[in-house]
């Protein structure tokens, strides 16, 4: 049923165990049980990737799992790797167990986003039938835990089909590095909701573009919007230059650097027909191996500075070769602590090339001196806060919602977009979904001292100058710069203030954390 029709209580929150996740992969590739050679899928490295897991917890989640009685180990070979590995089945109690859990954990409540636009709630059982995709179960739920929503259209759900006709099936022994890689990617904006205001941060991304800087870094809270203000502008743009080449990579917590650098190849062309800087032989051979970004780096820049090779490699393209190659990493702090190199890599090249990108973080990016790039005018660095109150006010027109004030909604969600949705949703902006999501994605990863002062600041009836705030939690030095850039802490004239939909949730904390708050700034 949709949504708005069903103004539901609330959304069964989306978190599954790691046993749970080791349980639904094993089910899923039940058919390789008892086999001599299995493939990746059922040794630490596959299971740690399809579960988003880090090894070592999935060795611990095995060996919990072997006690149980519920998994077998057993030394295997491994399609196309002459090493045997460690790799796990189910036992016949275990395959109980793990359809039991998926019969369970197939009717999670889920949101959708279906092919006409409309937000559903559904069973995560039904969700792959709704989006016309052949993901598994296992694949909803950590999408949903992840991201949310899951959309129609969304690369990620696709199967991956044969480009042309000679695309066939290579010889056996064959390393074939770059197939399929064209579904890892966009080569357009993909469909977000609707965009409501952000003309200013619109206009401040055509300058950068029309500018000098090679890369621009948008940056915000959750939910704040900022690959629908990508998505948007990018859609504008790509409508003027038609043969502007795109590359959008949604970057997911289990990515590693070396699956970018595969796609990104991909895109300029390189595939194992068109080689002439011999590229693919920089990519690691073996699973987890450690790309050589280095030779990546020397090589493509050797290869994206040869004008004539590239024009050769796109004579056929429509409109030629692309004027650039505008690179677009979605949520790109999944992968920033991994990827320092192949970042500061991609931003060097940049600046020699007809190469632009633009980084979508919830994070601070640290990959790049920022008093450097801004120097030299390499990075623009766009943070997004809430809507304003005129912008709040137009939206709140648009859903001709009975007894609601602009000016409240504004004042208890800060113009968080996803607030808003909430207030579409349920009738109210404090539903316990948008307080569980605050909970989750905002305030969960804080440092506990920064979360703190937040909290302290939510007491206060108005805002508080710094030195008084600081000497108040024993806070040496300035103000939290990561706090600011995202507009979670605001400078004021008056002092310091926070994000009202902070405010809003951290008000609503009792007993003794809130009397010692109280009575720090008083």
């Amino acid at each position: 049923m949709a949504l708005q029709a069903s103004m539901a209580e609330g959304l069964p929150k989306v978190n599954v165990a790691v046993s749970d996740r080791v349980l639904l992969h094993l089910l899923h590739h039940d058919h390789l049980a008892d086999r001599f050679i299995v493939t990746v899928a059922l040794t630490r490295p596959g299971i740690a990737e399809a579960c988003a897991q880090h090894p070592p917890n999935v060795s611990r989640t095995m060996r919990d799992l072997a006690r149980k009685g519920w998994v077998s180990e057993h030394t295997r070979s491994i399609q196309n790797d002459d090493r045997r590995q460690k790799t796990w089945q189910l036992t016949e109690e275990g395959r109980d167990m793990a359809n039991l859990r998926l019969t369970k954990l197939g009717e999670t409540m889920v949101l959708v986003r279906d092919e006409d636009g409309q937000l559903l709630e559904i069973e995560a059982k039904k969700a792959a039938d709704r989006l016309a995709s052949e993901m598994s179960l296992l694949q909803v739920l950590l999408h949903a835990q992840h991201e949310g929503v899951l959309t129609w259209g969304d690369i990620r759900f696709g199967i991956i089909k044969k480009q042309d006709a000679d695309d066939a099936t290579p010889p056996p022994g064959r390393l074939q590095p770059l197939a399929g890689v064209h579904a890892t990617y966009h080569t357009s904006a993909p469909q977000t909701r609707k965009m409501r205001g952000r003309e200013s941060e619109m206009a401040r991304l055509d300058k950068w573009f029309d500018g000098r800087s090679a890369c621009a870094v948008v940056s915000g809270i959750a939910g704040i919007g900022k690959s629908t203000l990508v998505a948007e502008w990018l859609s504008g743009k790509q409508e003027k230059q038609q043969n502007l080449s795109i590359c959008w990579y949604p970057c997911q917590p289990w990515d590693r650097e070396v699956g970018l650098a595969v796609s990104l190849l991909h895109r300029f062309g390189i595939d194992e027909k068109h080689d002439p800087y011999n590229l693919i032989e920089t990519l690691p051979l073996r699973p987890g191996a450690p790309l050589d970004v280095d030779t990546w780096r020397r090589r493509l820049l050797a290869y994206l500075t040869d004008a004539y090779t590239v024009r050769e490699r796109f004579s056929i393209a429509p409109g030629g070769p692309p004027p650039y190659w505008l690179i677009v990493l979605d949520d790109v702090h999944h992968i920033a602590s991994e990827s320092r190199n192949l970042l500061g890599a991609l931003l060097q090249i940049s600046q020699k090339t007809p190469l632009r990108f633009v980084l979508i973080s919830r994070t601070s990016l640290d990959f790049y001196d920022r008093r450097d790039v801004h120097t030299r005018e390499i990075v623009d660095e766009l943070p997004l806060s809430g809507l304003s109150l005129d912008e709040t006010s137009q939206w709140l027109d648009e859903l001709e919602l009975q007894d609601v004030n602009p000016t409240d909604v504004h004042e208890r969600t800060g113009g968080h977009p996803l607030a808003i949705e909430m207030l579409e949703l349920y009738g109210k902006p404090t539903h316990e979904d948008w307080l569980r999501f605050l909970d989750e994605e905002i305030l969960a990863p804080l440092p506990d001292d920064e979360r703190e002062l937040l909290a302290t600041l939510a007491v206060a009836e108005k805002p508080i100058p710094w030195k008084a705030l600081a000497t108040s939690l024993n806070w040496e030095g300035v103000p939290p710069p990561r706090l600011i850039d995202y507009g979670l802490l605001l400078e004021l004239e008056q002092g310091m203030w926070l994000h009202e939909a902070l405010r809003e949730r951290l008000v609503r904390e009792v007993g003794s954390a809130e009397t010692e708050r109280r009575e720090r700034i008083e």
